[in-house]
């Protein structure tokens, strides 16, 4: 028979509901100066964590949520690496007998997370200060991450790419190309991926003697107006691209501003989609191979969860590709 996890302490729900333990304790013992919205709120998320309740049985289901930008009302689905990683964790999750489940990105910092039946958790791109995870952690269900988190605790797995290495390779192979001016359209997101890849862009640039010329991504700029003023005044003649959409927004300014690709200007982006070696002219890509990440991951999150199961590393890292195409070289 499957042991029955240990219900939530005090602490626990301290931690949740981000109050001391001696507010948990007034709350739900009626004691203390609190007031009536504190004292609710701590009951609430103590009831959603289970306390003074029988702890539930294992479900055989693992969860799933994407919580770089938790709350937000976004369609993680609609980006090629999240709907790549997500078809082959649910194979990996049935290949295993568990069933899959997720929540909308925009329920993220709700207290469902207090509430989901689930044996254990798959996060990918934890933030810093991610709501969702101080909510599991505090129910003390396993958890393992696609990026590294930003504070592991022991016994939790992380899965990820050598971020670094991968942006050295793509600067190298644009300054091969002929590149002497790379801008590096980023800085986005807060989790792991856009840090790591940002730090790395940063020291290669101090190591060679170029200036960095950073350009904010911004989802919904399809013309890539974000690009007008380095273009305008010919400032970059090559951009690498964090996030899928970013390759069709440089070839949209590039098209605004008279600009031939590969002949003027170089680009790289980092993606999934398929689409892009259909461009004019194809797009060099970066894979992160999410499929290898995916079934990597729910694999070390059974193997925590059943015993007897080999156990996982506690980080494991998967090389990325770089499929070079048209775009990036002359």
């Amino acid at each position: 028979m499957t042991p029955v996890p240990p219900g939530p302490t005090l602490a626990d729900i301290a931690r949740a509901a981000e109050v001391s333990t001696a507010t948990v304790s007034h709350a739900l013992n009626g004691t203390g100066r609190l007031g009536e919205g504190t004292r609710r709120r701590v009951r609430e998320i103590a009831t959603g964590l289970g306390y003074g309740a029988p702890r539930a049985p294992r479900t055989r289901t693992l969860g799933l949520a994407v919580t770089t930008f938790a709350g937000s009302p976004w369609n993680y689905l609609a980006v090629a690496y999240f709907s790549r990683w997500l078809t082959a964790a649910t194979a990996a999750a049935h290949a295993h007998g568990y069933a899959l489940t997720t929540l909308p990105a925009d329920r993220g910092a709700a207290t469902s997370w207090h509430h989901l039946a689930v044996d254990g958790m798959l996060l990918l791109d934890s933030p810093h200060d991610d709501p969702v995870l101080r909510a599991l952690r505090a129910r003390g269900i396993p958890l393992v991450f696609d990026g590294r988190p930003a504070d592991p605790r022991p016994g939790e797995v992380w899965m990820d790419n050598d971020h670094t290495a991968a942006t050295h390779e793509v600067l190298d192979h644009l300054a091969a190309s002929g590149a002497r001016r790379i801008a590096l359209h980023a800085g986005f997101g807060d989790e792991h991926y856009t840090r790591a890849v940002t730090e790395a862009y940063g020291h290669w640039c101090a190591r060679r003697g170029r200036t960095p010329l950073p350009v904010r991504f911004d989802p919904h700029d399809g013309p890539g107006h974000a690009f007008d003023r380095v273009f305008a005044e010919g400032g970059a003649d090559a951009v690498y691209c964090l996030y899928d959409p970013g390759g069709r927004q440089v070839l949209a300014a590039a098209a605004r501003h008279g600009l031939s690709v590969p002949a003027d200007l170089l680009l790289v982006c980092a993606s999934e989609d398929p689409a892009y070696a259909d461009c004019r002219p194809p797009v060099t890509t970066l894979t992160l191979h999410p499929e290898a990440l995916a079934e990597a991951a729910v694999s070390a999150l059974v193997a925590l969860l059943e015993p007897g199961a080999p156990a996982a590393p506690s980080g494991l890292v998967v090389p990325a590709t770089l499929l070079q195409r048209t775009s990036s070289v002359r």
